[in-house]
């Protein structure tokens, strides 16, 4: 059976709020093998990723992993945040080293730690977390080469991350030749899809631009068609369900969605593909 999880991020106002656990409330019933709260640019939503890593956990018993980075924190800050995650029973990590506020090219705490593999390094030291990382299908705007996104991949496995989960795509191949490149350095850690129901095509395309996601023409096209006659959610869910279908059919056997807080389509997408849990077995005793 084919594992999903969910991201979602932390809610800046009530209403933001009410959208949360909404989202939560439709998704739960699909039995998520576990969901993830965001971290703000910057470290911007700190306290609000903590209060809802730690809220999800208590109120729904789903297995919850909260986004750490390295941006504008000391190592001792940093690690003291991990510790109250343990304390709290919160034992996952998505390791990242995050964006700077406003954007530009990261520049480290004078304390902190420099970088992702860093930061891996010290809270695998612990021995309290299941750590995952993140990777990138399609080069990293930072990266020199696609191998180059190989090699670091590599190295944050190899300071103790036991899985990856890739930065959004739009084509089957990118994925699959990414996995390839992957097993050919050497990685033998799970590389999760990481999958991203289009909601909003502008708003999508201006992430994918700033991100590096490399948006095929006929993407745009069909996206920009689609908007003129109304028909946006069937062209997303449609696709979004296509290319997981042929993920699954070539070894994928977990799904991560990027949920950007709205359950729809996730939900209509892993319904498509019949990874909804049968309600009738959910009942049985």
């Amino acid at each position: 059976m084919t594992r999903v999880s969910f991201e979602f991020f932390p809610p800046k106002s009530l209403q933001a709020s009410f959208r949360l656990w909404d989202t939560l409330n439709a998704l739960a019933p699909l039995a998520p093998d576990y969901v993830s709260v965001t971290y703000g640019a910057g470290g911007t939503t700190r306290k609000l990723t903590h209060e809802a890593v730690t809220t999800i956990a208590k109120s729904t018993g789903l297995r919850v992993a909260a986004h750490l980075t390295c941006v504008e924190a000391s190592r001792e800050e940093t690690l003291e945040i991990a510790d109250s995650y343990a304390e709290a029973g919160i034992t996952d990590i998505v390791a990242l080293r995050g964006d700077m506020p406003g954007g530009g090219a990261f520049v480290p705490h004078a304390d902190g730690f420099r970088n992702s593999v860093d930061l891996i390094e010290a809270l695998a030291a612990t021995g309290r977390f299941t750590l995952r990382v993140g990777a990138y299908p399609d080069r990293h705007p930072e990266a020199a080469s696609d191998q180059a996104d190989v090699d670091y991949l590599k190295r944050k496995i190899d300071a103790g991350a036991s899985e990856a989960i890739t930065q959004f795509f739009f084509e089957t191949e990118t994925f699959l030749r990414f996995r390839d490149r992957c097993a050919a350095a050497g990685i033998d850690a799970p590389i999760v899809p990481g999958i991203l129901p289009v909601e909003n095509w502008t708003g999508v395309r201006k992430f994918a631009k700033a991100c590096g996601t490399v948006i095929p023409p006929w993407v745009d096209r069909a996206f920009e068609a689609a908007e003129r006659d109304g028909r946006s959610e069937l062209l997303a869910t449609a696709l979004c369900t296509e290319m997981c279908s042929d993920l699954v059919a070539e070894g994928v056997d977990s799904l991560h969605f990027y949920t950007l807080n709205k359950p729809n389509l996730t939900r209509d997408v892993i319904h498509a593909l019949g990874l909804a849990p049968d309600p009738a077995l959910q009942n049985v005793a």
